[in-house]
């Protein structure tokens, strides 16, 4: 996870991702923070991201990324 808050930090400083719940919803991370979030992170860690996985509800906390991350990564073995 520390991977992947050094992707949330250089994308968008300034935050306190290891408590923030509301990345989404509060409009801290936008579209195309979103984007570039998900390139940065199906790089880093080797995943693909389906479209239809890319919804506020897997973006709005650090907790809830690696959730996805995790999931991905069950599903590739």
């Amino acid at each position: 996870m520390e991977k992947l808050i050094e992707i949330l930090e250089d994308i968008q400083p300034g935050v306190d991702y290891a408590t923030c719940e509301n990345l989404i919803d509060g409009q801290i991370l936008n579209s195309l923070t979103i984007l570039a979030l998900v390139a940065e992170i199906e790089d880093a860690f080797d995943v693909v991201i389906p479209a239809v996985w890319i919804l506020p509800e897997n973006f709005n906390s650090a907790a809830r990324i690696w959730d996805l991350i995790c999931r991905l990564k069950e599903e590739d073995n």
